[in-house]
């Protein structure tokens, strides 16, 4: 049996952050959550956790040495956004990083897992796209996210810190109550979801005539449960010693596979038994026709196999939390 431990979680009143809260919260570990809730939202932190707003930049007024390890989702996340407003995720993304980094130095916690992003990649040569594959990020978002990298492979080699980076794509789905609430959305699945529920008019097809089986773009999409699932295994990692202090362990999640903007409107349709309108638009510029991230490191070094990589059971459990939050909003 695995003995209680104590982790800060950064970003945690989030879709992602808030999930693997609430999984280790149920394997029986202490959590705090950290959020600004600039992009979170409080009632996201799951039951359980100890909450404290504030920003990461401020950590060390709360972090010591009671903590075992951090778990890292505080960022900005938009692409569009990042490239309008890049100081923003200079700041937040990179300046957030490293005061946590230097707090965690300070109080001697020498475990991190961080949520980075297959977007440090940018347009891949090959896919499915491996750990040592060229980085060449094509917006600030995921130059920051990279830079974030870089910074926690210099840590771990000065310092002893052990670190895990999760590189993925489309996180999708729902657990426990918490699932995607962005705004602006920008998300394929929750943006048909919208859909169905009556909520948009019809989904916009940005381009069907790339060089794939149904010519629109594929991607993708991991169920935040099983995401959730590779932090915990990441962090059982550095306690085994598997994960070593020194150690920057760089591993992509992905389903090995992808699904296509249509599959993905076809089992929307499937799933929720309504009519899901579609729009021809443009192909948008940067758009890969691929997009697919390996998960040999993962599954070697973590022993991380995906429990739901069926589509359908993602949206099922995403159309669930979409129309619970549709009720609760009188809609």
């Amino acid at each position: 049996m695995t003995t209680a431990k104590k982790y800060l979680v950064t970003g945690g009143a989030g879709y992602v952050g808030g999930t693997v809260a609430a999984h280790l919260l149920e394997r029986g570990d202490r959590v705090t959550v950290l959020d600004d809730l600039s992009t979170g939202f409080r009632e996201g932190v799951p039951a359980g956790a100890e909450f404290v707003e504030g920003r990461v930049q401020n950590a060390a007024r709360w972090l010591d040495g009671s903590y075992d390890g951090v778990l890292h989702f505080a960022a900005y996340s938009q692409v569009g956004e990042s490239v309008a407003k890049p100081e923003k995720y200079w700041e937040n993304n990179v300046g957030g990083t490293m005061a946590l980094l230097a707090a965690m130095r300070a109080a001697g916690v020498r475990r991190l897992v961080f949520s980075s992003t297959a977007a440090t990649y940018g347009e891949p040569a090959a896919v499915p796209i491996t750990e040592t594959a060229a980085t060449a990020p094509t917006s600030p978002y995921g130059a920051s996210k990279l830079a974030v990298d870089h910074m926690i492979t210099g840590e771990c080699a000065a310092h002893g810190l052990a670190a895990a980076s999760l590189r993925y794509f489309n996180v999708a789905g729902a657990y426990g109550g918490l699932g995607e609430r962005h705004d602006p959305e920008s998300h394929l699945i929750p943006l048909v979801l919208q859909v169905a529920l009556g909520r948009r008019e019809a989904i916009s097809v940005y381009g069907d005539d790339y060089p794939t089986p149904d010519g629109t773009c594929v991607r993708d999409y991991i169920h935040v449960a099983d995401l959730a699932e590779a932090h915990l295994l990441a962090l059982d990692a550095m306690t085994r010693g598997d994960v070593p202090a020194g150690e920057h362990l760089v591993c992509n999640l992905g389903n090995g596979n992808g699904f296509s903007v249509r599959e993905v409107v076809e089992t929307v349709r499937k799933v929720t038994g309504h009519p899901v309108p579609e729009t021809a638009a443009e192909r948008r510029p940067g758009d890969p026709a691929v997009l697919v991230a390996s998960a040999d490191t993962a599954r070697e070094r973590l022993g991380w196999v995906p429990s739901r990589p069926d589509l359908a059971d993602v949206v099922a459990d995403a159309w669930a939390f979409a129309r619970r939050r549709h009720q609760e909003e009188g809609a």
